[in-house]
Parts: C-alpha cells; structure tokens; sequence
C-alpha cells in the first residue's frame, strides 16, 4: 500500500555569483539597496518538500503518491516523475497559475539570497485525501496555509496516521493551530531551528509534545538526530559523507528514511538510521534529486556504516 505524500511542487532556480554579496551592498545605502548581480552560472533544478520526499521514497522501494497542485509549466517536472515512475494521478494543475517556483542566489560565502513564488502551491486545498485510495500512512509537507489545515482534518476523518512537518511553513500558524496541528498527528518532526520556534509558539516542551503523538524527531544536522518517545529517547549519530555538496533536501530526504521505517514497521533505531543515512547520500550530491542508488548499494552502505542489515523491505 503506497504512502501519501502532501506537500509542494517546485522548480529551484539555482544562481551563483562569482563574487562576495558585501562587495556590492553599502552599507549606509541599506534602506535605498538597489544592486544587480551578473549569474553566470545557472541551474534549474526540481524540487519542492512533496517531489523531494517522494523521490527518495521511491528509490527504498516504497510506493508513494503526490499530492499536490502544480501550474500551466508542469510538463518538463511531469516527464520527469513519469521517468522516475513516481504516480502523480493526484497532482492538481492549476491552468492559470504558475508552478511554485524558488529563485537562489548564493555567493562565494555560501550566502544566499532566495526570492520564493508561491504559485499553484497556493491553491492545495483544492486536493482531498479522500481521493487517493489504498492509503497506508501520510505526511503534511510544507504546502499551501489552508490545504495543511485540510489535509491534516481530513487524515484524521479518514483515519490515516500520518507525520506532521510543518518545516519552513511554520510561519504560518499561530500557536493554537500549530497545537491543533499535533493534536491531530501521530509523529512530528522539526529541524532544531523549527523546535525552538515550535517550542516558542506553543509553550510546549518535549513531554508536552510525546504526551499526544508516539514520537517526536528533531534534526540536528551535523550533530544527528534525537527520537523522542514516552518510552525511550533515541540518539541518532550522523553519517558521515563522502563529500559535502549542497545540503539543500537533506531534510526531505531524512523524512523519506523515516516513512520507509513507518512503512515497513521497523523499530525505531533502524528507521533512524535509515533517515540519517538518507540524509548523508544527498549531501553528497548538488540539487534535491539527482543522487541515485539500488536498493541493494543502500543497504551495503548502511551495514558498512552501523555493522548490520534491517529487514528485508
């Protein structure tokens, strides 16, 4: 049975500056900025939380299904899911929109300057859950404000456990709903960052959180990860990796680890390690889907990396 993958679609602009952004920003003229950055060097990448997840769920051979809208631009991100034999029966496009879309400028410090466009993204709540079928679990992605709210009512109407992963959408809920929002969940996970501001907004701490979901994950980059559950607390050491690329869709990629433990009932040590081993592989690579991998060299890589095998899923 597939999982259901809620969230957003987009196309990722990708620019370098060959130079220093504080090269060309006076100070003293910061409330008048008015500069231009020659980009000679441009990629287009796809991305967005729900194509990211989903792409690294499909390489562990777990089955998921997009759910999402897109706009009038979607036909080169379309043949590439096709490619991918990703299902996208429930993908929405909305014909007078755009497809979200994120414009990155990053320079030789690694600083970056992001202008986002929103789009289709906008209109999510136009999805129901109800119509995809044959669902095992899901997650609610950063996406449109009002299609999370509708799609976490709607898996709990349906009765699907799902994980909530508020991610860069946290801005957009107070207190109170975010509340409602874990209420509503069976798992959350969050970035330390997003913690902090979960945390801030709610006036919730970790036994506040575990006393309503099974498990709470925080994610600490370079630091790993902590499992939290009511009955134990799991310390999940980083992968090391080869190189380090471009950590952008780290966090999609653990999230794919961790539903592909859900999926398959794996205890939550292996599922960890597998979501920090996710984690590990895309770094290594430039752009959110471009790393590839048989199910088979991943699991020779994590027995390499933690001395033995999880289940045969």
């Amino acid at each position: 049975m597939p999982v259901l993958i809620c969230g957003s679609l987009a196309y990722d602009n990708i620019m370098v500056f060959p130079d220093r952004f504080k090269n060309h920003i006076l100070p003293d003229k910061i409330h008048m900025l008015n500069v231009s950055f020659l980009v000679p060097e441009l990629r287009r990448e796809f991305g967005g939380c729900a194509g990211n997840i989903a792409y690294n769920l499909n390489m562990l051979g777990t089955t998921p299904i997009i759910m999402a809208t897109a706009g009038s631009d979607f036909g080169p991100y379309a043949e590439w899911l096709d490619e991918c034999r990703i299902r996208r029966e429930n993908i929405t496009i909305i014909d007078d929109e755009l497809t979200a879309q994120a414009f990155i400028t990053t320079d030789l410090d690694d600083n970056q300057i992001t202008a986002f466009h929103p789009g289709a993204m906008n209109l999510a709540h136009v999805n129901r859950i109800e119509d995809a079928t044959d669902l095992v679990l899901g997650i609610i992605s950063p996406d449109g404000r009002d299609g999370m709210i509708q799609h976490a009512e709607q898996m709990v109407e349906l009765e699907i456990p799902f994980i909530f992963d508020p991610g860069q959408g946290m801005p957009m809920f107070n207190g109170d709903e975010l509340k409602n929002f874990i209420e509503q969940a069976t798992w959350v996970t969050v970035n330390d960052y997003e913690w902090q501001m979960m945390q801030e907004r709610t006036g919730w701490g970790v036994e506040d959180v575990i006393q309503r979901v099974d498990a709470l994950i925080v994610t600490r980059g370079g630091e790993g990860s902590t499992i939290y559950r009511r009955e134990e607390t799991l310390e999940i050491p980083v992968v090391k990796p080869a190189e380090i690329c471009d950590p952008t869709g780290c966090g999609d990629a653990y999230r794919a680890g961790l539903l592909h433990g859900l999926r398959n009932n794996l205890d939550w040590e292996t599922t960890g390690r597998i979501a920090s081993l996710m984690g590990a592989i895309k770094i290594e690579k430039h752009g959110t889907q471009n790393h590839v991998f048989s199910k088979p060299e991943f699991k020779s890589r994590y027995k390499k990396e933690y001395g033995t095998s999880f289940l045969n899923c």
